[in-house]
Order: C-alpha cells, then structure tokens, then sequence
C-alpha cells in the first residue's frame, strides 16, 4: 500500500510589492540594453547566483534550485549542472539574458518553475507541463514502482523467473483515474510494454496535456483518454474498452478541504485545486474509486488508490 504524507509548501511572504497586477522586482542586472548602450557582459552562474540571492529575499522556495532549471533551460540544457565548465563562465547573450529576466520574473510571482519551463522529467519520461494540470511530484513515482512490482510479481508466477528488464510476456490492462498530464499512464506503458492503460480526467486540460504527452512519447497506440467525472458514476463503454482492468490506479484528490487555503501560492494560483481538494476528511473521491471497483476490476484485479497520511 503506498502511503503519501502531504507537505505544504509554505504561504506567500509578506510585503511584496505590486505594479499592475505583476511583481516589480528590483533589477540589478539590466534585462536589456538601453539604447545606444551596450550591457555590460554577465556569465550564467553569475545570472543564476544573483536570481536565487533575489528568489531568497522574497521568500520563494528553493531559490537556487529555481534560478538553476531557469537558465539551464534558456541555454538548453536539463539542468545547470549539465553544462560543461566553459559554457557556465562564458558571457552569455543580451537575448538569453533578457528571456531569463522574463522567466524569473514570473518564478518571482510564485509560478511553479514546471509552468515556467513547460516540462518536467518523470520516470525517466520528460513531459509537458501546463497549468492548471496538476503537476507530479517526486513521490508519484512510488506508486508508478508499486504497479510494476506487483505486475511482475504476477508475471513471474504466471511465466516463471524474470527481471523488470527481460520481464515475461504479461499484458495487463490499467485504469488511471484522475490522470492528470498523464505521468502515471505513461510511465507504465513505458515499461510494460504489452500493457494498455485507459487515463481518465474530469479536466479538459488534464485530458488534452496527456493526449500530447502519448503522442510525444509515441505510445498513443496504447493508450484510451477520456474525458470523464469518475463521481458522476461507471460508463463502462467508455471506461473498459478492453474489459475489465487488471489494475485500477489513482493519484487523486488526497487535502483535506479545511486545509486548502494554507496551501502554497503555487498551488493556489496555478494548480487545479479540484485536482487537490479531497473533501472534508481528504477521502471523497478516493471512496469513490474504491466503491466503483468492483465493477471494474478482474476478479484477480487490484486496486491502487494511495493511503493519505495528514
């Protein structure tokens, strides 16, 4: 059973300044040159230490990690310590000076840096990333190895010995409610690869982003998006166009309503909060998953939903 512990990430600082709706921040650093004038030379490490000190100042979280994806990105690279030694200290150019102002600037007013950059890896998969889909933290991955190991654990008794790397021919059939960009779908038709998953949105957003992200990753041929509200009931036409599931997996809705306004300005100004919004006691769509399961799943089938520590 996976167990998430849920970790605020903290409440917007006090005393920032507001200039039409946007953060002013104080610059340091010209973003462009005045004309007639040439700015004057500024190497990437110097950009990314004077971003995280400014990130600091106004209290956004991980300032340097922040201020680092910014300018690797804009150079074109995963991470900043990606990049080689000479491409660190060399003078970087008046325009990708300019589009790092632009992109920190938005990091300045709380936006996640995964909106910022439009990507983010997950399981070794580099996604799209747009608000307001919920993006997917770190600790989705566990539930991602959880499927793989109970599906190979039925594979090595069903076809013998194996290894996630040379696994048995085992084709199982997934469901994953609330999907998201698709993380966890595609995750798992990554790494089985006889597997078929049905992802499943209330979100029109959620549901065209996964769309994308199957068709970037080329495993569109194995995957059913639909656009449904799992509340609203069991469409079985829709939901189990291969039968029933082998797999019902689910990242869903997990806060406690009464907790919702303490979340992040991250969160609450970008995110889909109905992607967080568990109800009173965190469990409203997770029952209603588990009530629905039955009618879904093989009789050897398994359910998935995460176990919400508060």
């Amino acid at each position: 059973m996976w167990l998430w512990r849920v970790k605020p990430w903290g409440l917007a600082p006090r005393g920032l300044k507001w200039k039409g709706g946007l953060l002013s921040p104080p610059v340091l650093l010209p973003l462009r040159p005045v004309s007639g004038c040439r700015a004057p030379s500024v190497t990437a490490t110097a950009l990314v230490n004077y971003w995280a000190q400014l990130f600091e100042e106004r209290g956004v979280p991980e300032a340097r990690e922040s201020s680092e994806y910014i300018v690797a990105h804009v150079l074109g690279a995963k991470t900043f310590q990606s990049l080689l030694a000479s491409q660190r200290s060399t003078s970087i150019t008046d325009l990708q000076r300019e589009q790092i102002g632009e992109l920190c600037t938005q990091r300045l007013q709380r936006m996640p840096v995964q909106y910022i950059i439009g990507e983010w890896d997950f399981q070794g998969l580099t996604l799209k990333m747009a608000p307001p889909v919920f993006i997917p933290r770190p600790e989705t991955e566990e539930l991602v190895n959880l499927v793989l190991h109970e599906e190979f654990q039925r594979c090595q008794e069903r076809r013998g010995r194996g290894t996630l790397d040379h696994q048995p021919h085992c084709s199982p059939v997934i469901l994953d409610v609330c999907c998201g960009s698709g993380a966890i779908a595609l995750s798992l038709l990554s790494r089985l690869t006889q597997s078929r998953v049905v992802a499943v949105d209330k979100g029109e957003e959620a549901v065209q982003l996964t769309r994308e992200n199957a068709q970037r990753l080329h495993l569109e041929n194995r995957i059913q998006i639909v656009h449904h509200d799992i509340t609203s009931g069991v469409n079985r036409e829709q939901l189990l166009p291969w039968g029933p599931v082998d797999f019902v997996v689910s990242n869903p809705p997990y806060i406690f309503h009464c907790d919702m306004e303490q979340l992040a300005p991250e969160i609450l100004s970008y995110e889909d909060t109905e992607s967080l919004d568990g109800g009173k006691d965190g469990m409203r769509v997770i029952r209603e998953i588990l009530s629905q399961a039955p009618m879904l799943l093989k009789d050897s089938g398994c359910c998935l939903p995460p176990l919400i520590i508060t």
